[in-house]
């Protein structure tokens, strides 16, 4: 670039650069995250036939009247089916150390003894509980899909559960409408998004308002009394979510927990029990199946691949399963995709085609041995059409159709055969194993001699080839597009070397240094700046340790105290060590300190990441002090938020109309966020019926968006002077406007953040006070340190707010804040700014920064600057470095997560930190976006009215 780039140049340029990025982004993230294979169509009576049968000429099973269609699975499944009905009650967020405790040992005293009646059903034998494994994400709607299709959704999932579309996949309730059955859904609407139409009766309640905890419940319990008396469905569905939303609003140990496990207990005795006088009265068999979708975290939230958040429960109330004792009815494993196949066989409907779940082990112990048999060889089935459909054919010579009915293969003899090599070798050995042991007992149990032992040797072989069938097709996703994925990694590379190149040619006109000299070996880094490229440096190292990744907030703490350390190391240095400082040295000093002090306390807010959350913390220590202490600190620290945010508007010394207007705006915020904590988040676990709340949270809104906004619109129209220079005018006007945006964030995340998190606002609020301080006293550290440092700053304070890598950590219950019905907008909006508070507090800031630089500006330079140079110098550099910063650390996290997938953690670790990472770049630009828009206007507007007044 050798000519001088003009600001409009300027603005195209990097607006060009962001667009690429974006496309890049996209197209990657379209052609990485994977789409698992399935096969199209449902599942009708050719899947009774063997795989390698050449299916015979029949009519269409849509054709059939429902009850001929019903009669026609069961005899060809050649399974007698012992029940008519069935109720599904899912229990949300229940995990299943609540009910059959771990690691061998049983469940929590207060836990046990919240459930009365299904921990005597447990003792009694007549219930059988399962560990059901749940795979990440740990949300509503890909579990449901999971567990009525028996397929693994993608990992975007995540992103589709607050947009829930039809599930188009063959699933268990497609089969039972075909056989005739009527089905009622009670709870949670996702069941209606997903299968719209279907039900008979249906009551639906939102999933996501979280602050809900009673009615979102009674809402379905007061149905119960009459559908348990009707006798005109087949499948009832009770959808439970209560028990999520006390976890999301108070944690595992919330007060409310035991009396939800109460309701749910007394729920499930109601249901028992009724079942039992019909079976009493021979009006028919009704299997009782309770379920959850997945587990929590000691905090509540979910969404990871925690233990906590994959210990899903899958309960069988009223099987015959012959266990008498406590321990063999509580210690059982089992994957939640293995509810699939075991309803379809027990009901007598096909395994849905894309099921890679296996029966569940226990729940066929009624059955008899030929029945046993029969239902491990249709699931062996369904798995191996999936595996056809994604192996070569050529791995199928030598098989016929013969080979597998009558158990003798040509070629390969009657004898099992050890199976090794390739995988998918081994698979096709296994299966061949498994037919030829049940071909066997089938030709020996006539004579009884070793019946049994041939039972055993042919359940094992189909249990040995299900296992690893289901494993390797629940790992198996569609290839990845290589030249999608080189696409956008190429695309996000050059958007960044773009970045790189604007950012330095803005450096050589901002520092007046020689052309030729910035962007060669000559130029000498200082301390500062080769610390704070060592930070982004250090930065793409670890992202290649899942450890690291999953730790990441170590990194931050650490590298912004010693920059801290190193601000305090140059100050004390440029004083020269005397004895006696003047006051200048001191305030600098002290800021200084200050930040060091805060930065401790943030640190040990809240013990983030994954492996080390157990540890102490402030926020554990205040919790297990009581409430009335977190509410102390809730109510002092916004009061401080507040006193210091005035005092800040005022710092000017202006005492315009506007500014007092504006100020008043915010003081009744402030006092009606106090009145909020002192009245209505003490009862945060329980719905508000005279909606105070909700009322209260939207005049905030409203009051909080004009003293901003329309300060920010009205201010540079009220403060010319025309004693003052335009530098001074817009410098006094944008740190107005920039402590306006700052003091209105904080009091927004007073009222939409945990209570716990009131102390850290406060901190933050400190941090950026103490730093446009220091900036204003000429710390002599380059213009683009300090606002890398602000970045990092907002980074380790995302952090500190109790944020993590890990999905688990999004606080849903402040997303539905003032909001009376479910907008998944509105609560996505809420969401994102909760979790990016401290980021885009301190982008935000840039307003403040950029002002006080202008305040303080020589009146000799640049005196005659046009706009245009004024927005390129001023505006320009400070938007650019955040907008570095972020396209490093994105496309060297793509090129990372590109390496590593094929990596035992990709799903687990590194595409959820991809998700934060996507993420933090959309938050850099609004905040970039918008301190542009801000600073723009403002100077735009002075200079108009300077010109005008000239």
């Amino acid at each position: 670039m050798a000519t001088e780039m003009t600001c409009t140049r300027l603005t195209i340029v990097t607006v060009a650069g962001i667009f690429l990025q974006i496309i890049g982004l996209s197209i990657f993230v379209f052609g990485f995250f994977p789409v698992k294979p399935t096969l199209s169509g449902v599942s009708d009576s050719e899947s009774y036939r063997h795989p390698l049968c050449d299916s015979a000429l029949s009519t269409n099973d849509s054709e059939i009247h429902p009850e001929k269609l019903r009669l026609l699975y069961q005899e060809l499944s050649g399974i007698s089916s012992r029940y008519d009905r069935l109720i599904l009650m899912v229990i949300d967020g229940l995990p299943a150390e609540f009910v059959l405790g771990k690691d061998g040992q049983p469940p929590g005293r207060v836990w046990k003894e919240s459930m009365p009646y299904t921990q005597s059903l447990l003792a009694n034998g007549d219930a059988i509980g399962y560990h059901a494994k749940a795979a990440p994400p740990t949300v509503t709607m890909p579990r449901l899909k999971a567990m009525v299709s028996g397929a693994i959704g993608g990992f975007l999932d995540v992103a589709f559960n607050f947009n829930t579309q039809a599930l188009l996949d063959d699933n268990l309730l497609g089969q039972f409408l075909r056989i005739g059955w009527k089905m009622v859904m009670l709870g949670d609407e996702t069941w209606i998004k997903l299968f719209p139409g279907l039900f008979m009766r249906h009551d639906g309640v939102s999933s996501f308002f979280v602050k809900d905890t009673v009615q979102v419940d009674k809402n379905v319990s007061r149905h119960l009394p009459n559908e348990l008396n009707n006798d005109d469905w087949n499948l009832l569905i009770l959808h439970y979510l209560g028990l999520d939303h006390v976890g999301h609003t108070g944690g595992r140990n919330s007060p409310l927990m035991a009396p939800k496990l109460k309701e749910m207990d007394d729920i499930v005795r109601t249901m028992h029990l009724r079942t039992m006088v019909d079976r009493s009265h021979d009006q028919g068999q009704t299997l009782l199946i309770v379920v959850s979708d997945h587990g929590m975290t000691e905090n509540g939230n979910h969404g990871g691949s925690s233990y906590e958040e994959t210990d899903s429960l899958m309960l069988f109330i009223g099987l015959s399963s012959n266990i008498s004792e406590y321990d063999a009815a509580t210690n059982n494993l089992a994957f939640q995709v293995d509810l699939t196949p075991t309803l379809a066989l027990l009901f007598g409907v096909p395994i849905p085609k894309n099921n890679v779940g296996v029966l569940v082990p226990g729940t066929l112990n009624s059955l008899r041995d030929f029945e046993q048999l029969r239902a491990l060889e249709l699931n062996s089935w369904q798995l191996f059409r999936l595996m056809q459909a994604q192996l070569p054919s050529s791995l199928f010579g030598g098989f016929s159709c013969n080979c597998f009915l009558d158990g003798t293969c040509e070629g390969f003899g009657s004898d099992i055969s050890e199976c090794s090599g390739d995988k998918e070798k081994q698979l096709i050995c296994l299966f061949r194993n498994a037919a030829v042991l049940h071909g066997i007992w089938k030709s020996k149990k006539l004579t009884e001699s070793s019946a049994a032992e041939d039972l055993s040797r042919a359940i094992d072989a189909y249990n040995a080839f299900l296992k690893t069938a289901s494993e390797w097709l629940a790992s198996k996703t569609t290839e990845k597009p290589v030249l999608l994925l080189g696409l956008g990694v190429s695309a996000m590379l050059l958007s960044c070397v773009v970045c790189i190149i604007l950012f330095l040619s803005l450096f050589k006109e901002v520092y007046n240094g020689p052309k030729d000299q910035v962007c060669c070996l000559n130029y000498l880094l200082n301390l500062e700046e080769l610390f704070i490229l060592a930070v982004l440096l250090i930065l793409v190292i670890s992202m290649g340790s899942s450890s690291m990744v999953e730790e990441e907030h170590y990194i931050w703490h650490f590298m912004v105290s010693t920059f801290y350390l190193l601000l305090l190391f140059k100050t004390v240095k440029s004083l020269g060590f005397s004895k006696r400082l003047n006051s200048l040295g001191e305030y600098k000093i002290g800021s200084i300190v200050l930040l060091l002090i805060s930065g401790r306390l943030l640190r040990g807010w809240h013990q983030g990441g994954v492996n080390w959350t157990y540890f102490p913390d402030i926020s554990k220590w205040l919790e297990q002090a009581g409430g009335s202490y977190v509410k102390r600190v809730q109510l002092i620290s916004s009061f401080l938020v507040i006193v210091l945010g005035l005092f800040t508007l005022f710092r000017t010394g202006s005492k315009r109309k506007s500014v007092i207007i504006q100020a008043f705006g915010f003081s009744i915020c402030g006092f009606l966020i106090l009145l909020h904590a002192w009245r209505y988040q003490d009862g945060m676990f329980e719905v508000s019926t005279d909606n105070g709340a909700t009322v209260t949270a939207k005049i905030i809104y409203l009051l909080l968006s004009i003293s901003a906004v329309g300060g920010a619109l009205v201010l540079p129209w009220s403060m010319q002077n025309r004693e003052r220079s335009i530098l001074a005018i817009a410098g006094d006007c944008l740190y107005l406007i920039g402590s306006a945006y700052v003091l209105c964030w904080c009091l927004l995340q007073l009222l939409l953040q945990q209570r716990i998190n009131s102390g850290p606002i406060l901190l933050l609020l400190i941090q950026i006070l103490a730093v446009s301080c220091l900036s204003s006293k000429d710390l002599h550290v380059n213009e683009w340190v300090e606002i890398a440092a602000l970045y990092y700053m907002g980074m380790a304070g995302h952090f500190a707010l109790g944020n993590s890598n890990t999905l688990a950590t999004i606080d849903v219950a402040g997303a539905f804040m003032g909001i009376s019905s479910h907008s998944t907008t509105l609560s996505g909006i809420l969401m994102f700014m909760i979790t990016y508070a401290s980021p885009l507090l301190f982008l935000l800031s840039l307003v403040m920064y950029i002002g006080g630089k202008l305040r303080n500006h020589s009146p000799l330079a640049h005196s005659d600057t046009d706009l245009g140079q004024l927005l390129k110098l001023k505006l320009g550099f400070p938007c650019l470095v955040p907008l570095c910063i972020n396209s490093i650390l994105l496309t060297a996290y793509t090129v990372v997560l590109l390496l590593m997938r094929n990596h035992l953690f990709v799903w687990s670790v590194f595409s959820p930190k991809y998700l934060y990472v996507c993420a933090t770049t959309v938050c850099t630009y609004v905040g970039v976006c918008i301190v542009a828009a801000t600073v723009a206007y403002t100077l735009s507007v002075t200079t108009f009215l300077r010109s005008n007044n000239t």
